[in-house]
């Protein structure tokens, strides 16, 4: 008895389940995809110069590294300026010593000049005698603040934070002020589009596209990402037109990776299935129909509201989930 009623339930969930889960095959509206080439670019390249010339006596990183903003990159080393420092310190010294005196001989005259001695004439010579020494010994000091200022300058900073791209130069190397040590590309990646002048008219900022997977193999059955059109350029450039797009998950890419991107150029009518009635046995793809035969199918890209399906039904098939 108990068999009887299991085997009587099963019967009646095979025959309900198809009825309460058959989605008709229909035809609507859909984006016109074509496929392009993206290329992986950075937001924004950012070089890390040198801010003294001299030697590079330390490189602290090499193309590939994560660097924070801060990080130091290379240490340049300039020896004429601890020669600099050490002929500025003798110059104070000698200036200190002539200030020194400067001093002594404008207490005496003032002392001299109580008594009726001297003139007013000579003491005001031996003021400003003292007055130029006072500013000859602080503007040596200034000089030698600005040497052992530039002296710590060394240090070659990250500006942000972000991936190494190039290192131009090596340990040896003479540089100027304001040569570039190192090129990085900030963490946030972008893809950048060119499109044939004729759909110039179709992209727009906020745009959805597909991106497919890395490299320009295409595969037979490949994961599409969505992204989102961030910038059109105003430019066209050779007969094409540049796009920005923006994607999550382009920081593990490498800068120039080229992947294909599927951008809408219109609209056209195509039939569709829902996703969830989609199935793949070894390779190939099927679809059940209502009436239990199982049909193969050619699929294209994801709609709104289910895949494109290329060959295989016809509009007003039931399918039902598998």
């Amino acid at each position: 008895m108990i068999r009887k009623t299991a085997a009587a339930l099963l019967l009646m969930a095979g025959v309900l389940q198809p009825a309460a889960a058959q989605q008709a095959v229909t035809r609507q509206q859909v984006d016109d995809r074509k496929a392009v080439i993206a290329t992986v670019e950075p937001v924004r390249e950012l070089p890390a110069r040198a801010r003294i010339g001299g030697t590079i006596v330390a490189l602290s990183v090499r193309e590939g590294d994560q660097v924070a903003a801060g990080d130091r990159i290379a240490l340049v080393v300039d020896p004429k300026l601890a020669l600099q420092i050490q002929a500025l310190e003798s110059r104070i010294q000698a200036q200190n010593a002539a200030r020194e005196q400067a001093q002594i001989d404008f207490n005496r005259m003032q002392q001299l000049r109580g008594s009726g001695t001297v003139s007013q004439a000579q003491l005001d010579q031996v003021r400003t005698r003292l007055d130029v020494a006072i500013r000859t010994f602080e503007a040596l000091r200034s000089d030698r603040e600005v040497v052992e200022q530039q002296s710590t300058e060394g240090a070659v900073l990250a500006p942000a934070a972000g991936r190494v791209l190039k290192v131009p130069v090596s340990v040896g190397s003479v540089v100027l002020a304001g040569e570039t040590i190192a090129t990085l590309a900030t963490d946030n990646y972008i893809l950048r589009l060119q499109l044939p002048e004729r759909h110039a008219r179709f992209m727009k900022a906020g745009d959805t596209i597909l991106v497919g997977a890395r490299g320009l193999q295409q595969q037979e059955q490949e994961t599409l990402r969505r992204g989102r059109v961030r910038l059109v350029y105003p430019q066209i450039d050779q007969g094409r037109v540049i796009a920005d797009a923006e994607v999550d998950g382009l920081g593990d890419f490498f800068v120039g990776e080229r992947t294909r991107v599927y951008v809408a150029t219109g609209k056209r009518d195509a039939l569709v299935v829902p996703a969830d009635v989609v199935y793949r046995r070894y390779g190939v793809s099927y679809v059940k129909l209502k009436d239990g035969t199982e049909v193969v199918v050619q699929l294209g890209l994801p709609v709104d509201g289910g895949v494109e399906v290329l060959s295989g039904l016809n509009e007003g098939d039931l399918a039902v989930k598998p």
